[in-house]
């Protein structure tokens, strides 16, 4: 191996001039950088194999190497490198996506806009449900309620409705116009004392908070099916159905992030299928093109497009790449893939698999609160005492030195402080996911002991 190509020595050169998403240089320092991946191994320049445990950042969802979405961008790169989606002007691949998602996405959202990621998503819906109330007449309705450990991505706005405290400070202050209501955490939202539902009181949560800020003021809410980089956090399943109540009796316009639960991830095409309902707004990235190329969108409603439709004045709202058509030719390949290889099945069945799994590893475990988990997203939520829940304290660094065992073991993949997070290429075999399964176990135990 050549000493200037080691992963040690790669390290160093990055460091002198790369600045880094969640860029620390401690943490840094024994990182890996990655030259090549196979199904849902990464391998790293010292030729080290780790199961992918998180299909990188929730996106790979087809695994690595997949021949038929190389050939849509090369195919495509061919014919035309780019040209603009801005109104006058438009390309084959975007609009047959445009038309694709129309067929599959929720029945009543058939109009989209295509971005380069979630975090641009998150944006667009903000400024589309702002134009849409102004132009129904009620310019006063700007508030964003959004939910604690929510994720949203970290452009400025979508940092403000992002609920993870972590991503403000250096920031601050922060776009007035946000708020956070407490998640419904099935393993810790408190169970309401008069012994009524818990799924009810924490969607009621929302109630509250509308009308604290005044329904009049409220714009929208917007939330993940499963709360993904907050620690996989599962909802009741009468949590959602009475969030969408709420917001038809106030007006308030309801926004699914789906990017990471859409496209087949949690055993549904659409998250929110899980519960019967459907948004007014859907946001979507990463596996729509299982992270090949960048693309995200939003999905909007038939009723919200033709408020726009007939609004006097442009939509003043942009990207350069929006309906890029090479990130919307592989898009196009992608979703073929998800279709033929029926994702939502696989994530069902390989998910149910990989729970039994976590559940008869670490089940029983003296720090191990609770294995939860929907199709191919699972956690693990680490604690000080498993019967009264207490975490460790945060110098005691339970993140860093579980990432540390898991590299040790074969098994990359991040956490949320205490909560491991696995979610794993869909594709991944059973033999893959037993090994996975092995060693976090083999990790928890190198940490906290038998």
């Amino acid at each position: 191996m050549n000493a200037s190509t080691t992963n040690a020595a790669l390290l160093e050169k990055d460091q002198a001039h790369m600045i880094h998403p969640l860029h620390h240089s401690g943490g840094h320092a024994s990182g890996k950088v990655w030259v090549s991946a196979e199904g849902s191994y990464l391998i790293d320049a010292d030729g080290n194999r780790y199961i992918d445990g998180l299909s990188c950042l929730w996106n790979v969802n087809a695994g690595h190497g997949r021949q038929e979405l190389v050939n849509a961008a090369t195919e495509q790169m061919q014919k035309m490198a780019f040209c603009s989606s801005y109104a006058g002007s438009s390309n084959i691949p975007a609009i047959e996506l445009a038309n694709k998602l129309s067929d599959i996405c929720y029945p009543n959202i058939n109009h989209f806009y295509f971005t380069s990621g979630g975090g641009e998503a998150t944006d667009s819906n903000i400024k589309l449900a702002r134009s849409y109330w102004k132009a129904k007449g009620k310019p006063q309705k700007t508030q964003v309620i959004s939910r604690i450990w929510g994720y949203h991505g970290v452009t400025f706005a979508a940092m403000c409705a992002t609920g993870i405290a972590g991503y403000w400070p250096a920031f601050a202050p922060g776009i007035p116009g946000f708020t956070h209501i407490p998640t419904p955490d099935q393993y810790r939202y408190p169970k309401p004392e008069d012994g009524s539902s818990a799924g009810i009181a924490a969607a009621n949560e929302l109630e509250k908070e509308i009308l604290k800020q005044g329904a009049e003021n409220v714009a929208m809410f917007i939330a993940e099916p499963v709360q993904g980089a907050g620690g996989v956090l599962l909802a009741p399943d009468d949590y959602f159905p009475r969030i969408r109540e709420i917001c038809d009796q106030y007006e308030v316009l309801l926004v699914a992030d789906e990017v990471i639960t859409g496209f087949g991830r949690t055993g549904k095409l659409f998250a929110l299928e899980h519960y019967g309902i459907q948004p007014d707004l859907v946001q979507f990235a990463k596996a729509i093109t299982s992270g090949y190329v960048p693309l995200g969108g939003i999905g909007i409603t038939d009723e919200i497009a033709t408020t726009l439709e007939n609004a006097d004045k442009p939509w003043m709202h942009a990207y350069t790449y929006s309906g890029h058509p090479t990130t919307c030719a592989v898009g196009l390949a992608m979703l073929d893939i998800i279709e033929k290889e029926d994702f939502s099945g696989q994530a069902e069945s390989k998910g149910k698999y990989l729970l039994e799994k976590l559940h008869s590893a670490l089940d029983g475990h003296p720090h191990v609160g609770d294995v939860r988990g929907k199709g191919m997203m699972c956690g693990v939520e680490l604690v000080e005492n498993r019967f009264s829940k207490e975490l460790y304290p945060a110098e005691w660094g339970v993140a860093g030195k579980m990432t540390k065992a898991m590299i040790n073991h074969g098994l990359f993949t991040r956490m949320r402080s205490e909560v491991v997070c696995i979610a794993p290429p869909i594709t991944s075999s059973e033999s893959t996911l037993d090994d996975l399964v092995a060693a976090l176990r083999d990790s928890v135990v190198d940490v906290f002991g038998e």
